[in-house]
């Protein structure tokens, strides 16, 4: 300014100056005189820093609860939990799952070293009690769930046994005593187990049928079966579902319908969409004929016709032994299949799991509703409500991601590849994507950048469980990183290293601006913001402006 106090510059020129600048500079020459402060507030100024920084098309708005660029700015920098606090090195072995119980006060790990740890979230995180499970003949831990009201702890892992062997328990655990409650069978393990009530949980059991046709039983289990009474029943069927080419019903989770208005479904998944291998279908002469005919006939009559043609040698193209198994099965259960009750108004929670039908590996999404009468272990025990020609339950809604599908988790507001043989699925894509579907239409919304990788082979276990809070999207991956998206404009926001393989993350439900992260590296890494950071580290009442933080972070 000149010593009449007139600035020297117009704002227009000081702008087109600013525009040249980045963010930390802008707030740091905005300290120089007052027109220099205005200029750098200024909300065009912080729109085109905002896009340019970020890099969000510019086609996508401002998010709509957002008061002004600046602020939406320094949210996005100043709120994003990417500024580690502390290292727990409690477990000796490959740390695989976290979970929050639902007020936030306590968390839950799972390891590789067979323990179930419960840890105490204070400013500084401290160990509460660990649970072995070894003398129960557990490998490994792998899973865990707070009830609604943090009352009880619902523990998943895998028996030792062959490695091939699919076997696996859930355990209940009082978190008032710290005492086993119960034990229920878990087959195969990838279903972890999952809430249905404050009291009953769901587990899966898996029978053979044929080479690679099977079917998954998911049953309704009381979390206190040793202490009721012999005359009240304490597990109840709930669905019966075939499974076709080694595929199994796997990541079993409950979404309340009735807690939220829009609950979406968020997940992980690979491979490339290819070629869908047509197993086969009833020809037309089959399809035809005067009247209708009963399922089970018109079943017998198609699975009669098929064999006929098969050893007459006019079915075409020829099909291998699965190809072959796989479709009198496909047969054998069009008449056999309880079709979905459609009463969606009247569930009030949806069962949600991965599933296939090409491949063991997971490619679909399975839901079904949960009826309020299916709600309680009371009334028909193993499935005497189902006739007699209804062997299997039908879906309600299958969704295909046409890829390996590596990890699934629920928000707060809750033409393929040729595949000649099931057991030699497409491999795992490296580039991971992140997929968003709404439950309520059953449609995928939203496709999130590709920023992590994956290198496992098909043929191994790979799942990461990841985890969304009301703005954020976090996920682990194989490149030794945690990942942190922003839901609305679909962009990473942060890398958060570890030493190995990031197993999971999972947000605190009451403080978003708190992450943990467990990895193979046997830690589990606590990550909060810089706003959050200051406001716990720094001396008071000494205020601690938001451009000195942005300053010395600079990227």
């Amino acid at each position: 300014m000149d010593e009449g106090g007139t600035p020297l510059l117009p704002d227009s020129l000081v702008y087109q100056i600013f525009l040249s600048l980045g963010p930390a500079d802008v707030l740091a020459a905005g300290l120089v005189c007052r027109q220099w402060q205005a200029v750098s507030r200024d909300e065009f100024l912080w729109r085109e820093q905002f896009y340019r920084y970020y890099q969000v098309a510019r086609d996508v708005p401002r998010h709509p609860a957002a008061t002004s660029w600046y602020e939406e700015f320094r949210r996005l920098y100043d709120r994003v939990p990417c500024v580690e606090v502390q290292t727990l090195k409690e477990h000796t072995d490959q740390v695989l799952h976290l979970s929050f119980s639902h007020s936030g006060y306590q968390f839950a790990s799972c390891s590789k070293d067979c323990t179930v740890k419960i840890w105490n979230n204070d400013l500084t995180i401290s160990l509460l009690h660990s649970a072995d499970m070894r003398p129960y003949n557990w490998s490994y831990t792998q899973f865990s769930q707070f009830n609604q009201d943090d009352s009880l702890l619902l523990a998943s892992g895998v028996f030792l046994g062959p490695h091939n062997s699919s076997s696996g328990e859930i355990a209940v655990i009082s978190l008032d005593s710290f005492a086993l409650l119960s034990r229920v069978r878990n087959k195969p393990y990838d279903v972890f187990g999952c809430w249905l009530t404050e009291t009953s949980l769901i587990s899966g059991n898996l029978h053979r049928i044929g080479d690679i046709t099977s079917c998954s039983v998911l049953w309704l289990n009381n979390a206190f079966q040793d202490v009721e009474s012999e005359n009240v029943n304490v597990v109840k069927r709930l669905f019966k579902i075939q499974n076709l080419n080694a595929s199994t019903i796997r990541t079993v989770m409950v979404a309340d319908c009735s807690r939220f208005d829009s609950p979406d479904l968020l997940l992980d998944a690979g491979a490339p969409p290819g070629r869908v291998f047509d197993l086969g279908s009833d020809s037309e002469d089959e399809a035809g004929g005067p009247g209708p005919v009963p399922a089970p006939a018109r079943t017998k009559e198609g699975l009669r016709r098929f064999l006929d043609g098969f050893l007459d040698g006019r079915a075409q193209p020829q099909l291998s032994e699965h190809a072959l198994e796989t479709k009198v099965a496909e047969l054998l259960a069009q008449g056999r299949t309880k079709p979905p009750e459609h009463s969606m108004a009247d569930a009030r929670k949806l069962l949600i799991f991965t599933t296939g039908c090409l491949t063991y590996s997971p490619h679909q999404i399975g839901i079904k509703q949960i009826l309020p009468h299916q709600m309680t272990t009371a009334g028909p025990v193993l499935g005497e409500g189902r006739g007699s020609d209804a062997f299997f339950d039908a879906l309600d809604h299958v969704i295909d991601v046409h890829g390996h599908i590596i990890g699934m988790g629920l928000s707060p507001d809750n033409s393929g590849s040729v595949v000649a043989d099931p057991m030699q699925p497409p491999p795992i894509a490296e580039e991971i994507d992140l997929l968003v579907f709404d439950l309520k239409t059953m449609r995928e919304v939203k496709r999130a950048l590709r920023a992590h990788r994956a290198y496992t082979p098909n043929d191994e276990c790979f799942f990461i469980f990841l985890d969304v809070s009301r703005d954020f999207v976090a996920s682990g991956a194989e490149d030794r990183h945690g990942y942190i998206w922003d839901r609305h404009y679909n962009i990473c926001l942060a890398k958060l290293r570890h030493q190995d393989v990031v197993n999971s993350v999972v947000f605190s439900p009451q403080e978003q601006e708190l992450l943990l992260t467990a990895s193979d590296d046997a830690t589990i890494k606590a990550w909060r913001s810089p706003r959050t950071v200051r406001i716990h580290h720094a001396p008071r009442p000494r205020p601690h402006p938001f451009f000195s933080w942005f300053a010395s972070q600079r990227r």
